[in-house]
């Protein structure tokens, strides 16, 4: 019988996590001062919006907790990189959208990790990328799955 350490699925599954606080810590590291990873990607999301959304919308599409939202959402409210207002059609609810402040925060990230971005480029082939995004997508897809079947305060999957 092999160590779990030798299952495919095991070392896959290692190897994405390792690389996803690699990744994390890299980015936080080259985002401007006061923006993490987490925050860039709402800014992105929001951004892509035409629309305010809902921190629960936001949840979703990030995958976080609402404790992780709400933190996240804050510090972006507290540097006015978004507006978190009452929803018009239901005061209990909130809505968020980018400030003009927001998209220039997302800019500078943008233009700050651009030579890590080429760099990446440059060391690997882009089919490579691509042959490799229809299975990280089944696969988040299948552990959002199993988190929100599981209870699990994680977001389930919104793609």
């Amino acid at each position: 019988m092999p160590e779990p350490s030798e299952l495919a699925e095991v070392e896959c599954l290692a190897q994405i996590g390792q690389i996803a606080r690699l990744a994390t810590s890299r980015l936080d590291r080259l985002l401007p001062a006061g923006l993490s990873a987490a925050g860039l990607e709402a800014l992105r999301r929001l951004g892509e919006r035409t629309e305010p959304a809902s921190p629960l919308a936001l949840a979703h599409a990030l995958h976080l907790s609402k404790a992780a939202i709400s933190s996240t959402l804050e510090k972006l409210a507290a540097r006015g990189w978004i507006l978190i207002e009452a929803d018009p059609r239901d005061g209990r609810r909130k809505l968020v959208s980018l400030t003009p402040a927001g998209w220039a925060a997302w800019r500078a990230a943008m233009a700050a990790t651009r030579p890590e971005l080429e760099a990446l480029r440059a060391a690997f082939p882009r089919a490579e990328f691509e042959a490799a995004l229809p299975f990280l997508r089944r696969l988040r897809t299948w552990l959002a799955h199993v988190a929100a079947r599981d209870g699990a305060e994680l977001a389930p999957d919104r793609p």
